[in-house]
C-alpha cells in the first residue's frame, strides 16, 4: 500500500495580509513636520542661550526704550565719534586719555574717592544732573539755584553750541556760578560752564531729557548734544550699582555720632554702679538713750490688748506661740498641718489628739473668750500642756 506525499501549499491558499492601520499612516505623514517644529524649536533655545538680554535704563548706551541713549550713541559713531562705554571708575579714566568727553550720568553711584579721580583727569566732562558732591567736586563754583518744571527756554547765551541748536529741553534742574550759563530757568540756568583747577572743563545739564530716544529728535536737543560732543571722542560713562562687599555689622551701620556718644553714658553708668553698689562699713555701736526692759514691752502690749478688748487676738497669739514652740519640741517641720502637729503633741502627753488641737488651734464653737478670766484660762491650759510635754521645762 502506497501513500502519496503532501504536496506544499500555493500561494493562492496563504491567508490574505491585514491592511495597514490609520494611526499608523497618519503617524507617517505628520512626522515630518514635527521634526522640523522640533529643530526649529531647538535652535531657538540655543540662540536665546547665547543671546545677552539688553540693558535698560535711565541714558543707558545699549538700551532703545524711551529713556535709554541708543540713539544718540549711534548718531555720534556714525559722525565719527568714538564711543566707549564704561561701567566703572578705572575704565572711565582709562579711556578719557586725549581730547575725549567724558558724559557722566548716575553720578550718585561714585564715591568722593572716584569723583576725586575724575575731577583731576584733566578730561572733558558734560555732567547730567550731578548729586551736591559731584558738582561741587567737577564744577566749582556752581550752586543748584532751582528747577524749571521741564519747560523749554531759549539759549539766551553766548555758547556758540547752544546758539546754534536753539531751544531745546533743558528746564530741569537750574544752576548759578561758572562762567557760561545758557537757558535761563527758574532763577538759573539750566546749562552751565565751569572751568575746573586741572585745566579742563565741565559742562552741567539739568535735563536728562535732550540726551533720551524719546526727546533726541524734539526742539533742538540733537544739534545741542552733537555741538558739545563737538566730533570728540565720548566716554559714556554709566556706573553700574556698587556691589555690597562683605557684611555690615550694628555697629557698623551706627553714625560716629552716636558711637562718641555712648563713651559719657557708659561712664555715667559705671559711677552710679560704683555709687549704689557701694560696699557698708563696719558695724558702729550707739548707745540708746532709753533701755526699755523686755517685761515692759509684753505688760505694754497687754495694756493695749486690754484697752481694745481684743481677746480674740490676744487668745490667738497665745496659742500661735504655743503651737510653734510645742511643734518645734516634738521635731517637725514648719509646714507641718495642725491634725500632725496635734497628734505628735497627743502621743507625747498621752492626752486626746482632739483636744490638743482644739486647744492649740480653737475652734469654731470655742469664739472669743468671753472676759478676762476665760482668756487666762487658756493660757493656763496652755501652759500645762507645754509643761506635760517636758516636765524639766
Amino acid at each position: 500500500m502506497t501513500t502519496a506525499a503532501p504536496t506544499a501549499p500555493s500561494a493562492s491558499d496563504a491567508p490574505p495580509t491585514a491592511p495597514p492601520s490609520q494611526a499608523g499612516a497618519r503617524w507617517r505623514r505628520a512626522r515630518g513636520p514635527i521634526a522640523v517644529v522640533a529643530v526649529l524649536v531647538l535652535l531657538s533655545f540655543a540662540v536665546s542661550l547665547g543671546a545677552r538680554p539688553e540693558r535698560t535704563g535711565s541714558l543707558e548706551p545699549e538700551a532703545s526704550t524711551p529713556e535709554g541713549s541708543r540713539a544718540l550713541v549711534n548718531i555720534l559713531e556714525e559722525r565719527g565719534s568714538e564711543v566707549t562705554v564704561a561701567r566703572d571708575s578705572a575704565s572711565a579714566l582709562d579711556a578719557a586719555s586725549g581730547d575725549a568727553l567724558v558724559v557722566l550720568s548716575s553720578s550718585h553711584r561714585l564715591t568722593r574717592g572716584e569723583l576725586e579721580r575724575l575731577a583731576g583727569s584733566g578730561a572733558d566732562v558734560l555732567a547730567v544732573q550731578p548729586t551736591g558732591p559731584a558738582l561741587r567736586l567737577l564744577a566749582p563754583g556752581v550752586e543748584t539755584a532751582g528747577r524749571g518744571d521741564g519747560v523749554t527756554p531759549e539759549p539766551e547765551c553766548r555758547l556758540p553750541a547752544a546758539r546754534a541748536a536753539g531751544s531745546a529741553d533743558a528746564g530741569g534742574e537750574s544752576y548759578s556760578g561758572g562762567t557760561t550759563g545758557c537757558y535761563p530757568v527758574d532763577g538759573g540756568d539750566g546749562l552751565v560752564v565751569a572751568e575746573r583747577p586741572d585745566g579742563a572743563a565741565t559742562t552741567v545739564l539739568g535735563d536728562r531729557a535732550p540726551l533720551t530716544n524719546a526727546n533726541l529728535g524734539q526742539e533742538g536737543n540733537a544739534a545741542l548734544m552733537l555741538n558739545l560732543v563737538d566730533g570728540r571722542d565720548v566716554v559714556w560713562f554709566l556706573p553700574d550699582v556698587p556691589v555690597q562687599s562683605g557684611q555690615s555689622t550694628m555697629w557698623d551701620l551706627l553714625p560716629p555720632s552716636l558711637r562718641w556718644s555712648l563713651v559719657p553714658l557708659g561712664a555715667a553708668l559705671l559711677l552710679l554702679a560704683l555709687w549704689r553698689g557701694r560696699r557698708l562699713g563696719p558695724l558702729v555701736t550707739e548707745r540708746l538713750p532709753v533701755v526699755v526692759r523686755a517685761a515692759e514691752t509684753t505688760e505694754g502690749r497687754a495694756r493695749l490688748y486690754a484697752a481694745r478688748r481684743a481677746r480674740d487676738r490676744a487668745a490667738a497669739a497665745l496659742r500661735a506661740d504655743a503651737a510653734e514652740r510645742l511643734r518645734t519640741a516634738v521635731g517637725l517641720a514648719a509646714d507641718t498641718d495642725a491634725d500632725a502637729v496635734a497628734a505628735a503633741v497627743a502621743l507625747r502627753t498621752g492626752d486626746d489628739p482632739v483636744q490638743v488641737r482644739r486647744l492649740l488651734y480653737g475652734a469654731p464653737e470655742d469664739g472669743v473668750p468671753a472676759d478676762d478670766t476665760a482668756l487666762a484660762a487658756l493660757a493656763d491650759d496652755l501652759d500645762r500642756l507645754e509643761r506635760r510635754l517636758s516636765p524639766g521645762a
